[in-house]
């Protein structure tokens, strides 16, 4: 009885010291999911307004450019995963790796061949522990992502789009990452970067009409200009709607362990106290027999 005790006072401690650790983290996710939430809004304005612009001059301009026109046979296809540095996060990084194999195989289906690139350690561990090729890896910094390392991979995904086919170029770019809805609610996206394309709607009011530009010296140089920013604009809000998405999985997973181990040391405590009722019992029932047998002698 009496090592029974010792065990369960031993899963007592270790669990406590886990919920310790548990809590910990998930103030800690509480704490920065604020700024990271703050960092989204504030990239929606430039975001929104390059959008704008690259869609006028898209739409506005009838000229044949590699970005916006769409190929005739697209045979080979770029998808960037974006995934987390860290664990503990529930299901986070395994839904944007589900939603990236789905992408695949629809990709593969339609013959095309698929290049991959890849953001976080659990991208990259999953596809080197499966054998699987990638081009590329960017880590570090998942859950507060930097402009520069955007920048990074809009260039490298560019450089791609640029080069002929027989070279390994690719014909178009997927971007598969995890959106922001709520604190309860991150959903896997998949999104298409290149070719851009540009739907054209009725506008609501006159505030949603396009602006019209005049462009100098000509609409090829503009396009040349602000289709890099474009993507580098894109690549960089995927990445904070991520790291929004990653930090309120970690504060959810942290608190639901954290409510686990609470139950857990509970349980060992009742286990605990019956081992020591029935030891006092049985200590009881021994003292009981060896007083009958001394009145009996």
């Amino acid at each position: 009885m009496g090592a029974q005790i010792r065990v369960y006072r031993q899963k007592i401690s270790s669990t406590t010291s886990m919920r310790k650790i548990f809590k910990a983290m998930e103030l800690i996710a509480t704490s920065r999911i604020g700024k990271a939430r703050a960092r989204v809004a504030a990239s929606l304005p430039y975001a929104n307004a390059i959008t704008r612009a690259v869609s006028a001059v898209a739409s506005q301009s009838e000229i044949d450019h590699p970005l916006t026109t769409e190929p005739e046979q697209i045979r080979r296809a770029a998808v960037l995963v974006i995934t987390s540095d860290r664990g503990l996060a529930g299901s986070y990084s395994a839904s944007v790796l589900k939603q990236a194999e789905g992408l695949n195989e629809l990709l593969v289906e339609e013959g095309k061949e698929v290049k991959m690139y890849l953001v976080g350690r659990k991208a990259q561990a999953y596809f080197d522990f499966r054998n699987r090729p990638y081009e590329r890896v960017w880590t570090g910094g998942t859950d507060a992502p930097e402009f520069a390392t955007a920048q990074e991979i809009g260039e490298a995904l560019l450089a791609d789009f640029a080069t002929d086919y027989a070279e390994g170029g690719v014909d178009e770019i997927h971007v598969v990452y995890t959106r922001f809805k709520s604190m309860v609610t991150q959903e896997p996206t998949v999104v298409r970067l290149l070719p851009l394309e540009v739907v054209e709607e009725q506008a609501a009011s006159e505030s949603d009409l396009l602006p019209l530009y005049e462009f100098e010296p000509e609409t090829e140089q503009v396009l040349d200009a602000l289709l890099p920013r474009y993507i580098e604009s894109r690549i960089f809000a995927a990445m904070l709607q991520a790291a929004a998405s990653e930090l309120a999985a970690r504060q959810r997973a942290m608190k639901s362990a954290g409510d686990n181990a609470t139950e857990l040391i509970k349980k060992f405590t009742r286990l605990r106290n019956t081992a020591r009722q029935a030891e006092i019992t049985q200590e009881l029932s021994e003292i009981v027999a060896g007083a009958d047998a001394l009145n009996a002698s």
